[in-house]
Protein backbone atom coordinates (compact mmCIF):
# COMPACT_ATOMS: atom_id res chain seq x y z
CA UNK A 1 0.00 0.00 0.00
CA UNK A 2 1.43 3.24 -1.39
CA UNK A 3 2.19 5.97 1.52
CA UNK A 4 0.97 3.76 4.37
CA UNK A 5 2.51 6.38 6.68
CA UNK A 6 0.68 9.56 5.16
CA UNK A 7 -2.38 7.63 4.85
CA UNK A 8 -2.61 7.48 8.76
CA UNK A 9 -2.20 10.17 9.56
CA UNK A 10 -4.86 11.47 7.41
CA UNK A 11 -7.09 9.06 9.42
CA UNK A 12 -5.54 10.52 12.31
CA UNK A 13 -5.92 14.45 11.81
CA UNK A 14 -9.73 13.97 10.06
CA UNK A 15 -10.92 12.97 13.12
CA UNK A 16 -8.90 15.93 14.86
CA UNK A 17 -10.83 18.05 12.47
CA UNK A 18 -13.86 16.88 14.32
CA UNK A 19 -13.06 16.37 17.41
CA UNK A 20 -11.52 20.08 17.42
CA UNK A 21 -14.55 21.46 15.99
CA UNK A 22 -13.10 22.88 12.82
CA UNK A 23 -15.59 21.41 10.77
CA UNK A 24 -18.65 18.75 10.59
CA UNK A 25 -19.63 15.42 8.97
CA UNK A 26 -17.37 14.78 5.85
CA UNK A 27 -16.74 18.48 5.30
CA UNK A 28 -13.55 19.83 4.02
CA UNK A 29 -10.40 18.12 2.82
CA UNK A 30 -6.79 17.14 3.91
CA UNK A 31 -4.20 15.88 2.16
CA UNK A 32 -0.12 15.15 2.35
CA UNK A 33 2.38 15.78 -0.12
CA UNK A 34 5.48 13.12 -0.14
CA UNK A 35 7.77 15.20 -2.71
CA UNK A 36 10.40 12.30 -2.61
CA UNK A 37 8.11 9.85 -4.19
CA UNK A 38 5.96 12.40 -5.60
CA UNK A 39 2.64 11.24 -4.65
CA UNK A 40 -0.26 12.86 -2.56
CA UNK A 41 -2.36 11.26 -0.40
CA UNK A 42 -5.63 13.14 -0.45
CA UNK A 43 -9.48 12.27 2.03
CA UNK A 44 -12.19 10.63 -0.31
CA UNK A 45 -14.83 12.63 -1.48
CA UNK A 46 -17.84 12.46 0.77
CA UNK A 47 -16.36 10.14 3.64
CA UNK A 48 -17.16 10.73 7.21
CA UNK A 49 -13.88 11.35 9.07
CA UNK A 50 -14.92 8.49 11.58
CA UNK A 51 -15.58 6.04 8.84
CA UNK A 52 -12.65 6.93 7.17
CA UNK A 53 -9.95 4.01 7.17
CA UNK A 54 -6.25 4.10 5.82
CA UNK A 55 -7.40 2.14 2.99
CA UNK A 56 -9.68 4.61 1.53
CA UNK A 57 -7.21 7.23 1.23
CA UNK A 58 -6.71 8.21 -2.41
CA UNK A 59 -3.25 8.40 -4.00
CA UNK A 60 -2.80 10.98 -6.76
CA UNK A 61 0.53 11.96 -9.28
CA UNK A 62 0.78 15.40 -9.16
CA UNK A 63 -0.74 15.49 -12.71
CA UNK A 64 -4.01 14.55 -10.61
CA UNK A 65 -3.60 10.83 -11.64
CA UNK A 66 -5.47 8.75 -9.36
CA UNK A 67 -2.37 5.62 -8.98
CA UNK A 68 -4.24 3.89 -5.77
CA UNK A 69 -7.57 4.12 -4.15
CA UNK A 70 -11.23 2.64 -5.15
CA UNK A 71 -13.28 5.82 -4.06
CA UNK A 72 -12.91 9.43 -6.00
CA UNK A 73 -10.56 12.08 -4.46
CA UNK A 74 -11.78 15.05 -2.69
CA UNK A 75 -13.32 17.87 -5.22
CA UNK A 76 -11.11 19.77 -3.94
CA UNK A 77 -7.49 17.96 -5.43
CA UNK A 78 -6.93 20.90 -7.85
CA UNK A 79 -5.58 23.36 -5.27
CA UNK A 80 -4.34 21.21 -3.12
CA UNK A 81 -2.09 20.01 -6.18
CA UNK A 82 -1.61 24.21 -6.94
CA UNK A 83 -0.56 24.71 -3.59
CA UNK A 84 2.43 22.02 -3.40
CA UNK A 85 3.58 23.28 -7.19
CA UNK A 86 3.70 26.66 -6.22
CA UNK A 87 4.66 26.38 -2.74
CA UNK A 88 8.41 24.26 -1.70
CA UNK A 89 7.63 24.81 1.70
CA UNK A 90 4.40 23.18 1.88
CA UNK A 91 3.78 19.36 1.82
CA UNK A 92 0.43 19.65 3.59
CA UNK A 93 -2.58 21.11 3.52
CA UNK A 94 -6.27 21.23 5.54
CA UNK A 95 -9.00 22.69 4.12
CA UNK A 96 -12.13 23.44 7.08
CA UNK A 97 -15.00 25.15 7.60
CA UNK A 98 -14.40 26.05 11.18
CA UNK A 99 -17.12 28.48 12.55
CA UNK A 100 -15.67 31.77 13.12
CA UNK A 101 -13.35 32.01 10.28
CA UNK A 102 -15.93 31.06 8.27
CA UNK A 103 -18.56 33.80 9.83
CA UNK A 104 -15.54 36.16 8.74
CA UNK A 105 -14.97 34.82 5.11
CA UNK A 106 -18.77 35.41 4.71
CA UNK A 107 -18.41 38.65 5.61
CA UNK A 108 -15.81 39.12 2.82
CA UNK A 109 -13.49 40.05 5.28
CA UNK A 110 -9.86 39.63 5.59
CA UNK A 111 -8.53 38.50 9.09
CA UNK A 112 -6.25 41.03 10.41
CA UNK A 113 -4.12 41.09 13.12
CA UNK A 114 -5.90 41.64 16.25
CA UNK A 115 -4.03 39.22 18.10
CA UNK A 116 -0.09 38.13 17.50
CA UNK A 117 -1.44 34.43 17.36
CA UNK A 118 -2.28 35.38 13.66
CA UNK A 119 0.86 35.13 12.93
CA UNK A 120 1.05 31.29 12.23
CA UNK A 121 -0.52 32.94 8.90
CA UNK A 122 1.34 35.80 8.80
CA UNK A 123 0.78 39.52 9.12
CA UNK A 124 -2.97 38.99 8.22
CA UNK A 125 -5.19 36.02 6.66
CA UNK A 126 -6.11 37.07 3.49
CA UNK A 127 -8.94 36.69 1.19
CA UNK A 128 -9.78 34.60 -1.57
CA UNK A 129 -12.93 35.51 -3.49
CA UNK A 130 -15.58 33.02 -4.07
CA UNK A 131 -15.76 30.56 -6.70
CA UNK A 132 -17.31 27.39 -6.83
CA UNK A 133 -16.38 24.43 -4.94
CA UNK A 134 -14.04 22.06 -6.90
CA UNK A 135 -13.69 24.43 -9.95
CA UNK A 136 -9.95 25.35 -11.61
CA UNK A 137 -11.44 28.99 -10.46
CA UNK A 138 -11.68 28.11 -7.08
CA UNK A 139 -7.64 26.96 -6.90
CA UNK A 140 -6.69 29.69 -9.20
CA UNK A 141 -7.95 32.07 -6.26
CA UNK A 142 -6.78 30.27 -3.85
CA UNK A 143 -3.29 29.88 -4.68
CA UNK A 144 -2.89 34.13 -6.17
CA UNK A 145 -4.81 35.02 -2.55
CA UNK A 146 -2.96 32.94 -0.23
CA UNK A 147 1.04 33.84 -1.45
CA UNK A 148 3.78 33.25 1.07
CA UNK A 149 1.24 33.20 3.80
CA UNK A 150 0.04 30.05 6.07
CA UNK A 151 -3.43 30.20 5.78
CA UNK A 152 -6.27 31.86 3.20
CA UNK A 153 -9.79 32.49 3.99
CA UNK A 154 -12.19 31.03 1.17
CA UNK A 155 -15.42 33.83 0.47
CA UNK A 156 -18.62 32.39 1.94
CA UNK A 157 -16.54 29.33 2.42
CA UNK A 158 -14.28 28.53 4.75
CA UNK A 159 -10.35 28.37 5.31
CA UNK A 160 -7.19 26.69 3.78
CA UNK A 161 -3.81 26.14 5.91
CA UNK A 162 -0.82 24.98 4.81
CA UNK A 163 2.37 23.81 6.47
CA UNK A 164 5.69 21.55 5.76
CA UNK A 165 3.47 19.13 8.26
CA UNK A 166 0.14 18.11 8.66
CA UNK A 167 0.50 18.47 12.36
CA UNK A 168 1.97 22.48 11.73
CA UNK A 169 -1.10 22.98 9.26
CA UNK A 170 -3.76 21.82 11.59
CA UNK A 171 -2.00 24.09 14.15
CA UNK A 172 -2.71 27.02 11.99
CA UNK A 173 -5.76 26.04 11.73
CA UNK A 174 -6.35 26.12 15.42
CA UNK A 175 -5.01 29.01 16.37
CA UNK A 176 -6.36 30.92 13.00
CA UNK A 177 -9.68 29.88 14.80
CA UNK A 178 -9.17 31.12 17.97
CA UNK A 179 -8.15 34.61 16.41
CA UNK A 180 -11.21 34.71 14.05
CA UNK A 181 -13.25 34.22 17.37
CA UNK A 182 -11.78 37.21 19.47
CA UNK A 183 -12.15 39.18 16.36
CA UNK A 184 -16.02 38.43 15.90
CA UNK A 185 -16.58 39.14 19.87
CA UNK A 186 -13.95 42.62 19.39
CA UNK A 187 -16.42 43.73 16.33
CA UNK A 188 -19.62 43.22 18.74
CA UNK A 189 -18.25 45.64 21.40
CA UNK A 190 -16.41 48.14 19.58
CA UNK A 191 -13.64 48.58 16.85
CA UNK A 192 -10.69 46.06 17.51
CA UNK A 193 -7.11 47.25 18.15
CA UNK A 194 -4.99 46.03 14.96
CA UNK A 195 -1.24 45.54 15.05
CA UNK A 196 1.10 47.04 13.03
CA UNK A 197 3.02 45.10 10.69
CA UNK A 198 6.45 45.73 11.98
CA UNK A 199 5.54 44.39 15.18
CA UNK A 200 4.54 41.34 13.40
CA UNK A 201 7.29 41.04 11.26
CA UNK A 202 8.67 40.31 14.53
CA UNK A 203 6.14 38.08 15.84
CA UNK A 204 6.49 36.07 12.85
CA UNK A 205 10.25 35.64 13.14
CA UNK A 206 10.35 35.00 16.69
CA UNK A 207 7.63 31.97 15.78
CA UNK A 208 10.50 30.48 13.84
CA UNK A 209 12.61 29.05 17.17
CA UNK A 210 9.25 28.96 19.23
CA UNK A 211 8.77 25.74 21.40
CA UNK A 212 11.38 22.98 21.30
CA UNK A 213 13.63 22.77 18.15
CA UNK A 214 14.99 19.52 16.82
CA UNK A 215 18.77 19.86 16.42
Amino acid sequence: MLLSNERQALVEYGKKLITSQLTTGSGGNLSIYNRSEGLVAIKPSGVDYFEMTPEDIVIMTMDGEVVEGNLKPSTEFRFHLALYKNRPDVNAVIHTHQVYATTIACLNWELPAVHYLVGYSGNKVPLAPYATFGTQELSDNIVRSIGGYNACLMANHGLVTVGPTIASAFTVAEEIELVARLYYQAKSIGEPVVLPDDEMTVIVEKFKTYGQQRS
